[in-house]
């Protein structure tokens, strides 16, 4: 029997998905092999990830003046190569921090000497908000945002507007595909899969042509998102089996409504949760109500001793992956687009429970 997957990432994916990679783990699809041997030249292969690019842009209601790739590295190492680009030498990089992932962001860009401003915070109450004001400085590079904080648990529910000719760029690794975003307001969207698409390993870039019209010269190749794109994602061995496997969630999304249908399930997981924090003494909901993210809802309990004993106890009843991050402490649960509806209603079921025997 499946548990209650509430890992942050790697993360929970659809049991429809599994099944049919399982099914052609051996033989895809009569070729004689799995896609974990087959070479990335073939025209199996090209096939998978061709057909995956297309999805994710058609998924998106993306055209022609963008580019779908999937690289290595984690999004982690798209922090370096979008100043390292996108930044030149007479313009400011200006970011927005709001926690972990957005901090280490603006960081890459100071160790690599590009010229960055953090614009707006929320530091000053321990990244529990989305800051709403903010003010471009002059000569901007860039906007960067992270578009929802894995960790801390908070969520833009709005795309910035940003003046014409300034590049909006955003990590979606852990909201990404979870509702409807007018996508086409943003020239560059990244993240790693492993939370909402598929398994670790790949990373997507989404990028607007025109936006590589201004990318600086001389980068390492490696690092130049023209290498990659000029190549459709096979300038090197790409991480094969995770794209096939993101290929797949990608049909399931569309197979299932797409954006709207999943912003609707979204949605419904997370109020129920929500509403166990808004009515309860016992469980403190750590993110403004506004700004709460649909995918990851952190929480505390009234003592330390008792979110361990939260945790064990869960986790004897089949669910995994409640403890919050090692930085903030507390629970947390993640409830990407493929955790099913049960295993919300199970694990509120739980609190409710666990609320009684324990205040």
């Amino acid at each position: 029997m499946r548990i209650h997957n509430f890992n942050a990432g790697p993360a929970v994916l659809p049991e429809e998905v599994l099944l049919e990679v399982q099914k052609n783990l051996l033989d895809y699809k009569g070729a004689g092999l799995s896609v974990m041997e087959m070479s990335h030249r073939s025209a199996e292969y090209d096939k998978i990830i061709t057909e995956a690019r297309a999805a994710l842009l058609r998924i998106m209601g993306l055209g022609d003046d963008y580019e779908a790739v999937f690289l290595q590295g984690g999004a982690s190492t798209q922090f370096l190569m979008i100043p390292m680009n996108f930044c030149p030498e007479d313009k400011v990089a200006n970011y927005i921090d709001t926690g972990t992932w957005a901090t280490k962001a603006w960081k890459e860009a100071k160790k690599i000497g590009k010229k960055f401003e953090v614009i707006a915070s929320s530091a000053d109450r321990d990244y529990t908000y989305i800051p709403k004001t903010w003010k471009l400085t002059e000569n901007p590079a860039y906007l960067h945002i992270t578009t929802n904080n894995t960790i801390r648990g908070s969520e833009w529910k709005i795309d910035p507007d940003v003046p014409a000719g300034v590049p909006l760029i955003a990590d979606m690794s852990s909201n990404f595909l979870s509702r409807p975003l007018d996508f086409a307001k943003y020239d560059l969207i990244y993240g790693g899969a492993q939370k909402n698409i598929g398994p670790a390993g790949a990373t997507f870039v989404v990028i607007k042509k025109s936006l590589l019209e201004k990318q600086n010269s001389g980068i390492p190749t490696m690092l130049d998102y023209k290498t990659h794109i000029d190549k459709d994602s096979m300038f090197n061995t790409p991480p094969a089996f995770s794209i096939y496997v993101i290929g797949e969630v990608l049909k399931w999304i569309e197979k299932n409504g797409g954006l709207e249908a999943r912003e609707k399930y979204n949605r419904q997981k997370a109020k129920i949760l929500y509403d166990v924090f808004d009515n309860s003494n016992f469980y403190n909901g750590t993110v403004v109500p506004e700004d709460r993210s649909w995918m990851n809802v952190p929480f505390r309990l009234p003592s330390e001793d008792l979110e361990k004993k939260f945790i064990s106890e869960a986790k004897a009843k089949g669910m995994i992956g409640l403890k919050g991050h090692r930085s903030v402490g507390g629970c947390r649960a993640s409830i990407y687009n493929s955790l099913p509806m049960k295993s919300v209603e199970y694990l509120a079921q739980f609190m409710h429970e666990f609320e009684e025997a324990n205040k």
